[in-house]
């Protein structure tokens, strides 16, 4: 028995992720290395090599595969970059750019979901990721600039604080627009110019937060 489960694994890059068109090698790899299983809840693990997003609790999910690789792909870590990731959830995420070679610094507003994070993260032995429990749509000065930022809930604009953390040439992945749809996007930054490009429909639980969508809202 696969008890790493790595067939499903190639099955799912093989038909949901390199049959739609994502080519980057690392993040191939990523996929196929990170145990995806172990950031779901153990209710949905028969389910997490599936294509689509799973609820880890406290109205959070863990995304569709295929969107992980996507948002991956777009955002491009390269070996020992810095990356700052909006919205930890079950560390899956994180987990996939630190197996691209990034030092991910990741912001979970939840506490519950920050602890969820961790003990994930640990328990897949994912080194290079640093969780935090924060406001993420304040940035994070303190390790800034960053090669690589992605946010990972829908927002109704990229804060501007985010923006000026960028580093000149790095690049931010976000989905941008009103809470029900989002349109996927990625700003590079080129000295105090900043180059947009919109990359098709998705659709993210809300960011919440000062510089995002209002709780109450």
């Amino acid at each position: 028995m696969d008890n790493n489960r790595s067939a499903e694994r190639e099955e799912m890059v093989k038909r949901q992720i390199e049959a739609r068109g994502v080519k980057n090698p690392s993040v191939l790899q990523a996929m196929k290395t990170v145990p995806r299983h172990l950031f779901v809840p153990a209710s949905y693990s028969r389910e997490a090599y599936q294509d689509y997003p799973l609820p880890i609790g406290n109205s959070q999910t863990i995304s569709q595969p295929y969107i992980v690789a996507v948002m991956t792909e777009l955002l491009s870590p390269e070996k020992e970059d810095r990356v700052l990731e909006i919205g930890a959830g079950s560390g899956y995420q994180a987990a996939v750019l630190a197996a691209c070679g990034a030092m991910v610094i990741s912001i979970e507003r939840i506490p519950e979901v920050a602890d969820l994070a961790i003990e994930n993260l640990a328990r897949a032995g994912t080194s290079n990721v640093q969780v935090l429990c924060l406001d993420g749509t304040m940035g994070y000065p303190e390790k800034a600039p960053y090669d690589g930022i992605l946010i990972t809930a829908g927002t109704p604009g990229i804060p501007e604080i985010l923006l000026e953390e960028l580093a000149d040439g790095g690049r931010l992945v976000a989905p941008v627009g009103d809470r029900n749809i989002q349109a996927l996007v990625r700003v590079t930054r080129n000295g105090d110019e900043y180059h947009t490009e919109r990359h098709g429909a998705v659709r993210f639980v809300p960011l919440i937060g000062m510089y995002g969508w209002n709780n109450e809202e």
